[in-house]
């Protein structure tokens, strides 16, 4: 689905089917040096039962065109415009990473518009490496192999994956070699930079799910504890055996945790 937002076209999977502002809306945010194929297992299933989704490329990712923005306050700001586009009053928002700190900041800013927010793979401060930031400016290639490997449990990924041949770590690496020169350094400085976290989850009054991998390396379960105690009405899930890349490694669990919640 091709959406005009400020003068640009923004990309947003619709599951495979139609969609449909009428019917409950999920917007989906991916990740840094991410698209929306991160969230394809997910929403498939979710547009097929009874909610509309919309699972965007952020501006500059995936098939949307423009620049990336430069801040987590900026782009939830776009999220907004997207809702606007696709004339959507209010939505639930579910963010990976980059994505959970959009979907925060978000909800603080706009409480009207957003019935929950679901954080996959969260914490916060969600600082950067001098030496990871410093790559992702200077050497994407390594950047990309050093989070490929960092946000994977196993190079082996368990047998319920989505068919034969599915490559958890090889499909995650295309997926970002894909992506344009400069998106990445853009994305990983949004996060580094972002400092309005707590404040944001003092201010969030929806219902708030964390899912989090346990063998997570990127975003441990313990980074997300300040997070967790900021936000007034909150559950979390912790799956066993997963990393960072939550929805590749463990998709039926990180579905069931969202079909639970929404």
């Amino acid at each position: 689905m091709q959406l005009a937002i400020r003068d640009t076209h923004a990309y947003a999977y619709t599951g495979g089917k139609a969609f449909d502002p009428a019917l409950p809306t999920l917007v989906f945010i991916h990740g840094a040096e991410h698209d929306h194929c991160v969230w394809v297992l997910q929403t498939r299933y979710l547009a097929h039962h009874g909610f509309g989704v919309l699972a965007v490329d952020l501006p500059g990712h995936g098939r949307s065109d423009g620049a990336p923005l430069d801040s987590v306050e900026k782009i939830a700001g776009w999220i907004i415009a997207v809702l606007d586009a696709a004339g959507v009053a209010k939505a639930t928002l579910i963010g990976h990473s980059m994505g959970s700190l959009i979907a925060i900041e978000c909800a603080a800013r706009y409480p009207d518009r957003i019935a929950k927010i679901a954080l996959v793979g969260t914490a916060f401060p969600m600082k950067v490496s001098d030496e990871l930031l410093n790559a992702t400016r200077d050497d994407e290639p390594l950047a990309q192999d050093m989070v490929n490997i960092w946000s994977h449990s196993a190079y082996a990924q368990y047998p319920g994956n989505p068919g034969p041949g599915f490559w958890a770590m090889g499909g995650n690496l295309r997926l970002m070699q894909r992506q344009k020169t400069g998106v990445m350094h853009t994305d990983f400085a949004a996060c580094n930079a972002y400092a309005n976290g707590i404040d944001a989850a003092k201010q969030v009054r929806c219902p708030a799910l964390l899912i989090m991998g346990k063998r997570d390396l990127m975003t441990p379960p313990r980074a997300a504890k300040e997070i967790m105690g900021a936000l007034a009405d909150k559950r979390s899930v912790e799956i066993a055996g997963a990393g960072h890349a939550l929805m590749a490694e463990k998709p039926d669990e990180v579905l069931e945790a969202l079909r639970g919640f929404v």
